[in-house]
């Protein structure tokens, strides 16, 4: 059966709408989308909205009802043909009577990749793969990360001067940007499964590293874990991030070598400790990583200062940025940039951003994107 382009186009975009709408949910799931379509009409919809909840092709197919038998289901990733948490989808949409699938990306799930597909195509359905893959591939980056690197997906944020500061000469960085730029800031933490920083972060702002309403309110959103990188364990025991009133989880990630006295004393807060073998003096951000993936974190919001973010851009640890541009220039030799680290030796070798957007959020510009290696882009 022959797909018009246009018209599934159409649909598809509707069925990725849908599936942003669980965005911050779904965790450790991917978002999707599905939508049932009969002679050109809208019959049934849906999104998954949560993980251990039903999938997004059920609940459409539910909405279709009896009607969808003969009719094009389109959904922003393959279904699935094996038993997790719910029954496969793929028999669902065979049981329905779908004539045709439209599917946006071939889940990179290893216990899915592929099997959906063929199980519907042994079935007779026509299925047609790669329609607006690369919406779909961005809308579940976190997801693809997780499944196929094995660790969580980093997204750095960072607020810099137009001049490339994100302090001025006195450490002083309250506030670079502006109030509608820093509410946005709170809304992504809502969706992300963690938030990172540095010691160095903790020193000098004592953030609380929560996801907090206008109003300062904490509690009616979702709150990421908080994650503080500190190989010496400096970190006070008063520091606000550690505040067991504060909801969510605080980890401490540091080596092995943390003094026996301080861990202790964080254990005895109840704060969970992450200790691994030292590199190069500093905290194993590899195996941290492997570990919160164990964990079934999925994303995480790189919010340290440019030591902590250099390391991990050395290290190919970043996977998306989020900057926050304000205009305003600190100047000062002395003044932080924005990134630390070793760097690359040649401008060749450094990391590409795709997926390019930018967008002004009232007087601050915000530019986002995906990092491209070299040997990623074939170059």
């Amino acid at each position: 059966m022959r797909f018009m382009r246009k018209q599934d186009e159409k649909w598809m975009r509707l069925a990725l709408e849908l599936a942003a709408k669980g965005k911050g949910k779904t965790s450790p799931n991917p978002l999707v989308g599905a939508v049932v379509v009969k002679d050109g009409a809208l019959i049934g919809s849906g999104f998954h909205p949560k993980a251990g909840e039903p999938h997004a092709e059920v609940f459409a197919l539910h909405e279709a009802g009896a009607e969808a038998q003969g009719a094009t289901l389109y959904v922003t990733l393959e279904p699935c043909a094996h038993f997790g948490r719910t029954p496969p989808c793929t028999n669902q949409v065979i049981n329905a009577g779908i004539r045709r699938v439209a599917v946006a990306m071939i889940d990179p799930n290893p216990r899915v990749s592929g099997r959906g597909v063929e199980r519907l195509q042994r079935a007779g359905i026509d299925v047609q793969v790669g329609l607006l893959e690369e919406d779909a591939r961005q809308l579940n980056a976190s997801y693809i990360t997780y499944m196929t690197k094995q660790r969580p997906h980093v997204i750095w944020k960072a607020a810099t001067t137009l001049d490339g500061k994100v302090a001025t000469r006195t450490g002083a960085s309250r506030w670079i940007t502006g109030v509608a730029a820093r509410e946005l800031v709170h809304q992504v933490r809502s969706q992300t499964d963690a938030i990172m920083v540095g010691i160095g972060t903790v020193l000098q702002d004592d953030p609380e590293l929560t996801a907090r309403l206008q109003d300062g309110d904490a509690t009616s959103l979702k709150q990421p874990m908080r994650i503080i990188v500190d190989s010496t364990l400096r970190i006070p025991l008063q520091a606000r991030c550690l505040n067991p009133r504060l909801p969510g989880q605080a980890i401490v990630a540091t080596t092995s070598a943390a003094p026996t006295d301080k861990l202790n004393a964080l254990r005895n807060i109840g704060i969970k400790v992450w200790q691994g073998a030292p590199q190069r003096g500093k905290v194993d951000m590899v195996g941290l990583l492997r570990d919160l993936a164990a964990m079934q974190i999925t994303s995480v919001l790189l919010e340290g200062g440019p030591t902590l973010a250099g390391s991990m851009l050395d290290a190919r640890l970043i996977d998306e940025c989020m900057i926050f541009i304000a205009p305003k220039l600190f100047g000062g030799e002395q003044a932080p940039h924005l990134l630390g680290g070793q760097g690359v030796a040649l401008p060749k070798e450094a990391a590409e951003i795709s997926h390019l957007k930018w967008r002004q959020i009232d007087t601050d510009l915000l530019v986002t994107g995906l990092l491209k290696w070299p040997q990623e882009t074939g170059e």
